[in-house]
């Protein structure tokens, strides 16, 4: 009897464990790499044009833009931001521009930036990076045309 118990309890708990990850899958990630809710995971989009590095915001200087918060490191920034969030805003939301290039969003990496033709791409990682650096033009243009249709799917 305590058998039969235990395999009724094991098949509930396939069946629930079952459905949680179904419905995970389905869930579509953001269109903005947005951990926690929080741009780029805290960094100022300013800084990469502005200083040429990345810095991260500051929680006190903040806005919400496209449903999810921008820290910037300074005022003038955040003021930058505003006036043109355009102009400053990470290309297929900030996720991995060489993993865009084949059809996925892929989280990134803040010191795996790079500026193209006044644009700021991210990949997961600075060797990622290298990869994508060999032929920037044919990943974008791949990334670009992906990017429509993975922008709001997981």
């Amino acid at each position: 009897m305590k058998t039969i118990r235990f395999a009724y309890a094991c098949i509930l708990v396939l069946f629930v464990a079952t459905g949680v990850f179904a419905q995970q899958k389905e869930t579509p990630l953001p269109a903005i790499f947005s951990p926690g809710g929080i741009a780029l995971r805290g960094y100022d989009p300013v800084s990469f044009f502005t200083e040429g590095k990345p810095a991260r915001g500051d929680s006190s200087i903040s806005l919400m833009h496209d449903g999810v918060t921008w820290r910037f490191a300074s005022v003038r920034n955040k003021e930058s931001f505003q006036a043109n969030p355009a102009a400053y805003m990470p290309q297929y939301g900030g996720y991995c521009a060489f993993g865009m290039s084949r059809g996925y969003k892929a989280p990134t990496e803040a010191d795996a930036w790079t500026l193209v033709d006044g644009k700021l791409y991210f990949n997961y990682n600075t060797k990622v990076r290298e990869s994508w650096n060999k032929d920037q033009k044919t990943y974008i243009d791949k990334a670009d045309q992906n990017w429509p249709a993975v922008k709001r799917t997981k």
